[in-house]
């Protein structure tokens, strides 16, 4: 991944240099801004292939940054927050962002994470995921059914009523996830590792947001929730 091109959102100096030196060493060129206005110019201008935001920056604070960002592409982004609060996390994942990282954090775990964001997107790009090929009733083109719901695996476009259904990376992976198994309970764990690639423990309300983003694109009903087990796609 040496020529992937990060975007890093920090007002702090210290963080801001010392984070860009340490994604550099690796590989990785960074265009390094300290403000949110400054962050919006630099990703339409540069096109990066990732983002990293940090939540309380000026000028446009990361939150509103990531759904601007949301709102014209689908770049996978990462939040950073100095704090683990519930509401800042579930406010950066609604909206829009894939992951997110607390600070303070170590330079290598951002690295993996990073790396682990980019791998699932290149999964989810069509490169043989999850979920490819197995699941539903097929439908036209070797797509998966499920009622109103058609998933195409190797286009990586979802229907819904014959509408098309514009999924992030992310989602389509949660969903390809579900469809290899429909009517099977999935534990948030086996989700976190599966989508997500995480090899340790992770946040579950990550999975939590993105399965209730999910929902609001295919059908409140199409995923069901068991307490306490995780949750299922009706098939």
């Amino acid at each position: 991944m040496a020529d992937t091109h990060v975007l890093f959102v920090e007002d702090d100096d210290v963080i801001r240099e010392a984070t860009q030196l340490a994604l550099e060493r690796v590989g990785f060129t960074v265009t390094a801004v300290s403000d949110g206005l400054q962050g919006l110019e630099a990703f339409r201008s540069d096109r990066p292939d990732i983002a990293l935001l940090d939540v309380m920056v000026p000028g446009l604070d990361g939150v509103s940054l990531c759904r601007r960002i949301r709102d014209e592409s689908t770049v996978p982004v990462i939040m950073l927050s100095a704090r683990a609060d519930a509401i800042d996390v579930v406010l950066g994942l609604e909206a829009g962002a894939d992951d997110y990282v607390t600070k303070p954090f170590d330079g290598a775990v951002l690295v993996a994470r990073i790396r682990a964001v980019l791998r699932r997107f290149g999964h989810a790009a069509g490169d043989g995921g999850a979920g490819s090929g197995t699941g539903g009733a097929p439908g036209e083109s070797g797509a998966l059914v499920f009622g109103d719901l058609e998933i195409d695996t190797e286009g990586m476009e979802v229907r819904r009523g014959g509408a098309h259904v514009g999924l992030t990376p992310t989602e389509m992976r949660l969903l390809l996830e579900f469809s290899s198994a429909p009517g099977t309970v999935l534990s948030r764990d086996r989700l976190l590792e599966r989508v997500w690639d995480y090899g340790w423990g992770g946040d579950t309300r990550v999975v939590d947001v993105h399965v209730q983003r999910l929902r609001t694109k295919i059908g409140q009903d199409r995923i069901e929730t068991v307490r306490g087990f995780g949750y299922k796609l009706r098939a």
